[in-house]
């Protein structure tokens, strides 16, 4: 199995002069997820090299064994410094794709000409593509293959709004992905606030906050599973 994870590379949290960029939760647990399972994994990011980190997410009460596994792990942080340009991805070189959070993704993914290409081409090629938490918001300009929203009439979640509003992004970020991804046709749902859920619909899965990043790279497997068994 061939998983690409498609990280951003936008550090600025508006115009609050803080930072951002990826959730390391979002990140490393589905890393390991995939690792664990024996597939390859590759890393990409709109402008290659070192992805910016949420400092937010390497905070002491943010940490997962998944995130002490990867601070423990060379490997791992060597190849995250050295992501792959988005624009030099073929995803015929891949079976899947896995978007990983935080807000970052927001102002650059959301919008990135390379990534819609990537995943219009995944999905019109009925390979799983895959988002978490802020990242289901990538799916913004995507469209099928008759020119409908991607995520139109689909079974979707991605971060609420009341969990934007709690950590007090409401205003700050480009577009609420809860908010977006009903605009957009699709068919949202949700669980209570940072409860873990995962939503499917054929080869789209989304799932709706950190809590729920093991868990949607989890159902990519078993997607993947079922594919090369049939």
């Amino acid at each position: 199995m061939k998983i690409l994870m498609v990280l951003t590379s936008h550090d600025q949290l508006g115009d609050t002069g803080k930072k951002t960029g990826f959730w390391l939760e979002e990140f490393a647990a589905p890393y390991y997820t995939f690792i664990d399972a024996q597939a390859e994994v590759t890393l990409a990011s709109p402008k290659g090299g070192q992805p910016p980190l949420d400092p937010k997410s390497d905070e002491p009460d943010a940490q997962t064994e998944a995130t002490r596994r990867f601070a423990a792990d060379s490997k791992a942080q060597a190849l995250l410094a050295d992501t792959l340009p988005l624009g030099e991805i073929d995803p015929y070189d891949f079976d899947a794709v896995f978007y990983p959070g935080g807000h970052g993704p927001l102002w650059d993914l959301a919008e990135d000409l390379d990534s819609k290409t990537l995943i219009e081409a995944f999905y019109a090629s009925n390979k799983p593509v895959a988002a978490v938490c802020h990242a289901p918001g990538v799916l913004k300009n995507v469209n099928a293959a008759d020119g409908s929203p991607v995520v139109q009439g689909k079974r979707v979640t991605g971060f609420t709004n009341s969990e934007e509003e709690a950590v007090g992004l409401t205003k700050v970020v480009p577009f609420l992905v809860e908010d977006m991804l009903k605009a957009k046709g699709g068919d949202y749902s949700k669980a209570a606030d940072w409860a873990s859920y995962v939503v499917e619909d054929g080869n789209l899965i989304t799932g709706q906050n950190p809590a729920s990043s093991e868990a949607t790279a989890e159902a990519l497997l078993a997607r993947l599973r079922q594919e090369q068994a049939d």
